[in-house]
């Protein structure tokens, strides 16, 4: 009975050592966020549904950008393209134009393949830049988690800041049902020379599929 006691002793504390110094590996390994408030952000240079590449540097009349990450297929971002494009309408002239990028990978997600995307573009008469993130490095480098997740970026000198990181709006699901704009808000602000209200809010989607 006591080399009994005395051995379930010694297993439970071999299991306290490995659970402790597996919490403790996961606790300092290196969590990358990717861009916040008030971050530069490095030009992009990625491929659009017309063939071309397109950067941040190729708008040189922008006060900033909306970018907003998104894809053919996440049920979210599906319902946010019509908004989408009525934002680009409503903001484009005012300097704030749309840049939408496709961050999943097609071999997760078979929808969501370059030529979908510019099949896509095309039914949807979209009237913005949609890019591919071939490399699925433009959206780590931003931090991006879900489908649609949107950067509100201002040009200051020959750099480009992170203003606003989050939803559209606040009914992601329903475009009928939104009461308040979040990211309209945040660029009337700029356009008014104010500060942003609120500068973060949670990005409602489908996961990036890498």
């Amino acid at each position: 009975m006591k080399k009994q006691q005395v051995l379930t002793v010694l297993i439970i504390a071999v299991l306290s050592v490995v659970v402790l110094s597996s919490f403790i590996s996961t606790e300092t390994e290196p969590i990358i966020k990717g861009y916040q408030i008030g971050s530069e952000v490095t030009d992009i240079n990625l491929l659009n549904v017309d063939n071309k590449r397109i950067s941040f540097s190729d708008f040189s009349d922008a006060k900033g950008f909306i970018v907003i990450f998104t894809c053919n297929t996440c049920p979210y971002a599906v319902a946010s393209e019509d908004r989408i494009n009525a934002l680009d309408a409503e903001f484009k002239t005012k300097g704030y134009p749309v840049i939408a990028i496709n961050p999943n990978n097609p071999e997760v997600q078979p929808d969501d393949t370059f030529v979908l995307m510019q099949q896509k573009a095309k039914e949807k008469g979209f009237t913005f830049p949609y890019l591919f993130d071939e490399s699925h490095k433009v959206y780590a480098q931003f931090g991006a988690a879900k489908t649609p997740h949107v950067y509100l970026i201002q040009k200051e000198g020959d750099k480009n800041i992170v203003k606003y990181i989050g939803a559209i709006d606040d009914n992601v699901r329903k475009a009928s049902s939104v009461k308040e704009r979040f990211l309209a808000n945040a660029i009337n602000e700029l356009l008014a020379g104010k500060e942003i209200s609120l500068k973060e809010t949670k990005a409602i989607g489908c996961s990036v599929k890498v």
